[in-house]
């Protein structure tokens, strides 16, 4: 079974929808993890804000931290390997490095993440 650890730069929650300013892309990936987990995917997701201890944890994931600060966040590892690094991966790459087949792995067009509200 694969394992897919994000380890997200520091915010509020993992949706990163609370704040005045929302990026949209972090409601469409909190759906493709949601989507990669009903595949059979192992999601681990940590915020630095909340569990810097996780990113301590792994010796890459501590010296990466420590050599490019907070650039490198969010970090990407599959298997115990990291494979992206700074920004948020599509979908289609999230299918990849997991071994997920590519016909599923088309992104939603509409995403609520935290209910009928839109907050947390």
């Amino acid at each position: 079974m694969t394992t897919l650890q994000v380890f997200d730069r520091p915010m509020c929650c993992s949706t990163g929808v609370c704040g005045p300013q929302v990026d949209p892309v972090l409601p469409r990936f909190a759906a493709d993890l949601e989507w990669l987990k009903a595949q059979g995917v192992v999601v681990e997701r940590y915020n630095l804000a909340q569990q810097p201890g996780a990113f301590t944890q792994h010796n890459d994931v501590r010296a990466t931290l420590q050599s490019e600060n907070v650039a490198c966040v969010p970090l990407f590892r599959v298997d115990g390997q990291i494979v992206f690094k700074g920004q948020y991966p599509s979908r289609l790459m999230l299918a990849r490095w997991c071994g997920v087949g590519a016909a599923t792995a088309l992104p939603l067009t509409e995403v609520s993440c935290c209910g009928p509200s839109g907050c947390c």
